[in-house]
């Protein structure tokens, strides 16, 4: 006698769920990973051990003359910090105190000193910035909006002149904020005119542009940025009519911004280039015009595969922002350069360099931790 189809189910579904066995320990975790890629063959045992030990004993060297044997503070003398107790330990143990004292002057240059809560809320706005626009669900029309009052009141806050604050002019300005000014202001019209020089480069019905386009980038790529910088701080005024004289940091933006395009141009022509032919024959079969194509269909994917260049792109500009110290502009690096010149504190340069490398690194690390997490996502929506 055959069993009907629903007792069949209902039995299937009371039988009780298998359970599953753990893998063992020596096939999947991080034991099994250290016993395949560390000491799977005596060579590579003996490399790692030798790599252990090298790495223990620099960490353990740094941390005693970080932290252990580190001077946090030194008294005030009547001509000023006394540094003595500092020198008597040089090499022994890092002096922190010149980081007490002079860190307003590294971050913020020569701004006056009572107005320095100025530029210290214009850092926290250029971080809060990024951080918003970061967030995918700002990825609106409004997003403009934002970068606009954000960046207005910015240029309220560090030039003054209205709501009762002094007005203090670009040539005390110094530190921290111009070195988020040239890069944030350098690659955000920077990437723009990337995308249509990019575009240009890869026209076919616009021989015209495509050569300015080509020449652009090969003329910008061929020269050091220094010499740029150069151009623009003494040669380009020398071409300008008598009493026409643009501020010095406007000429070294633009400078920043003109090399920062050509590279990134480059880049965005790769991304274009790796997209297949059908995407664009999809939409013409749709009958989109050729910005809606480029905009809707092109540019998204393309932009998607070049993530890590860009990122790349953008850190490699980020520090090059220290070159405008030829012009006579103190960014972070200069005005920490600087810090250590006096005699007071001559000869704890490492410990100013390092404070600004862990500067450098935040920012850096941050940009490249955002990009890792962009590609995990749009890998995701790939493959789904």
């Amino acid at each position: 006698m055959n069993t009907p189809a629903s007792a069949t189910v209902s039995a299937t579904q009371n039988l009780p769920a298998p359970t599953r066995e753990r893998p063992p320990a020596d096939v999947v975790g991080p034991w099994a990973w250290a016993r395949n890629n560390l000491f799977a063959t005596w060579w590579s045992t003996a490399i790692t051990l030798v790599l252990i030990y090298a790495i223990l004993r620099a960490s353990l060297g740094f941390v005693e003359w970080a932290v252990v044997n580190a001077i946090w503070t030194v008294p005030q003398g009547a001509s000023g910090p006394d540094t003595s107790s500092c020198r008597a330990i040089k090499g022994i143990g890092a002096c922190w105190a010149v980081i007490g004292e002079k860190y307003r002057f590294i971050l913020f240059g020569r701004f006056p000193f009572d107005e320095q809560w100025r530029p210290a809320i214009c850092v926290a706005l250029f971080i809060g910035l990024y951080i918003v626009s970061a967030m995918r669900r700002f990825w609106r029309k409004e997003l403009v909006l934002i970068w606009v009052v954000v960046l207005a009141a910015i240029g309220v806050l560090m030039w003054g002149g209205v709501f009762g604050m002094p007005y203090v002019g670009q040539d005390v300005w110094g530190g921290l904020p111009i070195t988020l000014i040239l890069s944030t202001f350098g690659l955000a019209f920077a990437f723009p005119i990337a995308v249509l020089v990019a575009l240009g480069r890869r026209s076919t019905k616009l021989p015209a542009v495509k050569l300015l386009c080509v020449l652009y980038v090969e003329l910008i790529r061929g020269v050091p940025l220094i010499s740029l910088l150069f151009m623009a701080s003494v040669m380009f005024p020398l071409f300008m009519p008598d009493g026409v004289n643009f501020d010095k940091l406007l000429r070294a933006q633009v400078a920043f911004i003109l090399f920062a395009a050509a590279y990134l141009a480059e880049v965005v022509r790769a991304g274009l280039q790796a997209l297949p032919k059908g995407q664009m024959e999809a939409g013409d079969a749709l009958g989109l015009s050729y910005w809606q194509k480029t905009g809707m269909i092109i540019l998204p994917q393309a932009l998607r595969l070049v993530i890590p260049p860009l990122v790349n792109t953008f850190i490699a500009f980020f520090k090059d922002t220290s070159l405008v110290l030829i012009i006579g502009i103190f960014d972070v690096l200069t005005t920490g350069k600087i810090a250590v010149s006096e005699p007071t504190w001559q000869g704890f340069s490492t410990e100013v360099y390092l404070f600004l490398a862990v500067i450098y690194f935040a920012f850096c690390f941050a940009m490249s931790r955002y990009s890792s997490g962009l590609e995990r996502e749009f890998s995701r929506s790939r493959g789904r």
